[in-house]
């Protein structure tokens, strides 16, 4: 122990740490007003098990930032959320949002383990990474044992391995010509982001109506009209190739349009998706043989990263966006000195 404290954190740790810490800031809230609104005896243990995983994070998170005399991001407070406010998420959504920001969480700690090399930090986002597996784990039993949870389509198993045999294969750009049918990875991607434009939008609805500032509103709207189109791209692609479209359970969001969250957690909350939809298309398009697909995904990038932009433009006008840790401009500092 004596010798680590001699281990200063690295740019990797330093950014690790910040963003973890800003995320389960920000998880805290939503997960306390879901808590107090949900009357499911099945679903309520996940969305507890989350807050309490949320919950010691922070305070592990916050003796690291003391021990390393680090200064604690400002993150988001009980200044950011109404609890007082009506209820605005059914049940069903809040396990199925639980269960898809697992997904994230499990995508977002194994990288930020990667990039740490310090072992206390190491071990943290070891068990943090365990606990969120442990998390979806469990919602994806409650929600297989209430008949919510959406499954992959099944296609038929192979009885034999083989191998391509035509450069055809990676074709499909070609309007004039058929496509090949779909791959299980092709298939398994399209589906899953489906399904996460699907929570998009909903999120997206829930969070415009009860948003008092118009440009916010403007803004998740937009972002709710981009989720809608990309999903039905999606599901499109999968119709066209005979396989299923997600079926999707009730998710359904109240008609409360009284003030939930403050603009800043839903700015920040929907930049997260954003970012999150950003690497998952990305890893599609590299996992997808089909060029038709990789296109498609490249495209639909764009338009992801064009609404990043302005959301994070509108985030900066208001003072909202806080910055990450960074290094200094040394050339400044050097024209600057006195």
């Amino acid at each position: 122990m004596n010798e680590e404290k001699k281990i200063h954190l690295d740019s990797g740790e330093i950014a690790s740490l910040w963003t973890a810490y800003v995320n389960d800031s920000m998880s805290i809230y939503i997960l306390q007003f879901m808590i107090q609104h949900i009357q499911d005896p099945d679903i309520k243990p996940a969305i507890q098990h989350a807050l309490d995983i949320s919950d010691g994070h922070l305070t592990q998170l916050t003796a690291i930032f003391e021990a390393e005399e680090y200064a604690i991001p400002n993150g988001f407070t009980s200044k950011d959320v109404h609890l007082d406010a009506p209820w605005l998420f059914s049940d069903t959504f809040c396990l199925t949002y639980v269960g898809h920001l697992a997904k994230v969480g499990m995508l977002s700690y194994s990288g930020l383990l990667s990039m740490s090399t310090k072992p206390s930090i190491r071990d943290y986002f070891t068990t943090s990474l365990n606990q969120t597996a442990s998390l979806y784990n469990q919602t994806v039993e409650i929600a297989t044992h209430k008949g919510v949870n959406p499954r992959i389509p099944y296609i038929e198993v192979p009885k034999k391995a083989d191998y391509i045999n035509s450069k055809e294969y990676y074709s499909g750009l070609n309007p004039f010509s058929d496509k090949r049918p779909l791959n299980a990875i092709e298939i398994s991607h399209l589906y899953m982001n489906a399904l996460s434009n699907y929570v998009g939008m909903k999120l997206c609805l829930a969070f415009a109506q009860t948003s008092p500032n118009k440009k916010v509103q403007d803004f998740l709207l937009r972002s709710k009209e981009i989720s809608k189109k990309h999903r039905k791209i999606f599901n499109s692609i999968l119709s066209d190739n005979n396989i299923e479209t997600p079926q999707l359970p009730d998710v359904a969001v109240s008609n409360s349009t009284t003030e939930t969250f403050s603009d800043k957690m839903i700015m920040f909350h929907m930049s997260l998706l954003i970012s999150a939809g950003i690497g998952n298309y990305a890893t599609a398009a590299a996992a997808s043989q089909r060029l038709d697909l990789a296109v498609n995904y490249e495209r639909l990038s764009l338009e992801v990263a064009k609404l990043a932009k302005s959301g994070a433009d509108l985030m900066i006008e208001n003072h909202w966006l806080e910055q990450p840790p960074g290094t200094r401009n040394r050339e400044q500092l050097a024209r600057n000195k006195k």
